[in-house]
């Protein structure tokens, strides 16, 4: 085998968990997002000499033979991999299979989970030689160009000095100009786009894909981890973003967008610029997008349904004030009933994002949600299952309180690991069913879904395809059946 590659970086998207499982996973059936942050990444290294490859494992679950030939032919100096809390452990078991091919490669750890915990990832997993914490482009760049030394002198990492003391450099205080990246290496992605989909009934035609045109959020939400991006909040300008749709179209003939940003219309003046272009010379592309309810109104509403917007997502989370204004700021449930009305009364069909277990729910605060719900011309939801996050506010109280199985590979918002007081698992899991029934119960979700038909074909062929799958998951609530 020949020397290590100094300029040469192997990208691994975990699965998560063991692949003879994968084709038992009903999320993988429903929705396969490119991992976009790997192959904002790539491009960015690439740029500057860098060879690149990456393997999306969740995409392509016999996957390790891939990354073992990788490891053979090119002798890559490092890998990376970017984990959820969920797929760590199976980083740590690729990182470790990698040690075995190339004993001297330099293991980067990044992602969410790893910027949450910093040095303990570190101190716990001695096969990882450097985190990646926040943005990666520039900090893995020049821990590159650096042959892997001076790890001192390079922000926003975390590494092991040689007498195997830990040190966690200060965040990137320099942050990207986003216009400035180059557009995601897309092509390194195995099968993209066709490997890739989003959910059922979120799209009208494909080929389509997620992209990402900002970073960060200014909000604070207990529930949500901001160890990434920080308090940050960037986005791409109109001009970049129509820009990088047209590169889509051309490149990969992409007909939809999912937008997956927290807060697509936070800056009104940018969205109405994007929408401008995209009726003053269209790309017969249509797009969706989250908001937040405070963000939207029927003028901009209007002009986003001509420039191509076919679905809005709103994190309503609870129908519960109380509950909700312990967690999120400008709790309004009038206000979120009137722009949902607004948004339908657009043309625009809506998706709402519930949560159920957070810290203070109670039968009755579940109970209003799904009252809520009922009340509102919602056509799609997703009930998540709350997960305290590493990086999240509520993260460090409910792991003090006690009250918390920590099971990391099992934190993928499906499972219930912490039960708020006065509760137990199995009325949340009770609860959890009873919203989906009341969802796929009511007509005008029928009527809703019959639709489809003419206005998303593909997804009733998927549906078809899997009907068994998703029938058994309705009926069990279990992910893998």
């Amino acid at each position: 085998m020949g020397h290590p590659d100094f300029k040469n970086i192997l990208l691994v998207h975990p699965l998560g968990y063991k692949k003879s499982a994968a084709r038992q996973d009903v999320s993988r059936l429903a929705n396969i997002m490119p991992p976009l942050g790997l192959a904002s990444i790539s491009a960015y290294l690439e740029q500057r000499g860098t060879e690149t490859a990456i393997i999306d494992s969740y995409a392509n679950p016999d996957s390790d033979l891939l990354i073992q030939s990788y490891l053979h032919e090119k002798t890559p100096a490092y890998l990376g991999i970017s984990c959820t809390t969920s797929s760590f452990l199976d980083g740590v078991r690729i990182a470790s299979m990698a040690k075995k091919v190339l004993p001297e490669i330099k293991v980067i750890f990044g992602g969410p989970h790893v910027s949450a915990l910093k040095g303990k990832i570190l101190e716990g997993y001695p096969l990882i030689d450097f985190c990646a914490i926040g943005e990666g482009e520039v900090t893995l760049s020049e821990l590159i160009e650096s042959g892997g030394e001076d790890a001192a002198k390079i922000e926003g990492l975390a590494y092991r000095d040689s007498g195997n003391g830990i040190h966690v450099n200060s965040y990137r205080s320099n942050l990207l100009e986003l216009d400035r990246l180059p557009f995601p290496a897309y092509s390194k992605l195995n099968g993209y786009p066709v490997a890739y989909m989003l959910p059922i009934f979120n799209y009208p035609v494909s080929p389509n894909t997620s992209c990402i045109s900002s970073r960060g959020c200014p909000y604070a939400c207990s529930y949500c981890d901001r160890s990434v991006f920080q308090r940050t909040f960037r986005y791409n300008s109109a001009e970049y973003l129509y820009e990088h749709l047209r590169y889509l179209k051309d490149r990969f003939n992409i007909r939809h967008i999912n937008f997956y940003d927290d807060q697509f219309t936070f800056n009104r003046k940018r969205v109405e610029a994007f929408a401008g272009l995209m009726i003053a010379r269209p790309l017969n592309m249509t797009f969706n997008c989250a908001v937040r309810a405070e963000h939207i109104d029927m003028d901009l509403l209007l002009l986003m349904k001509r420039a191509g917007c076919w679905m809005i997502s709103l994190g309503i989370e609870s129908g519960d004030d109380k509950l909700l204004s312990m967690h999120r700021q400008n709790v309004n449930s009038e206000m979120m009933r009137e722009k949902i009305h607004m948004i339908k009364k657009a043309g625009i069909r809506t998706k709402g994002l519930f949560m159920i277990g957070l810290p203070g729910e109670t039968v009755e605060s579940i109970k209003r949600s799904i009252a809520f719900y009922s009340s509102l011309p919602i056509d799609e939801i997703n009930v998540a299952k709350f997960t305290p996050f590493p990086g999240t506010p509520l993260y460090e109280k409910i792991v003090r309180s006690g009250g918390f199985t920590e099971e990391w590979e099992k934190m993928d918002c499906m499972h219930f690991l912490y039960i708020p007081e006065g509760m137990d698992v199995q009325t949340l899991e009770t609860y959890f069913i009873k919203f989906y029934k009341a969802h796929f119960s009511r007509l005008r979700t029928i009527v809703s879904y019959i639709s489809m038909i003419w206005k998303s074909p593909e997804s009733w062929k998927r549906f078809i395809v899997s009907m068994r799958r998703f029938l058994l998951f309705a009926k069990s609530n279990k992910r893998f059946n």
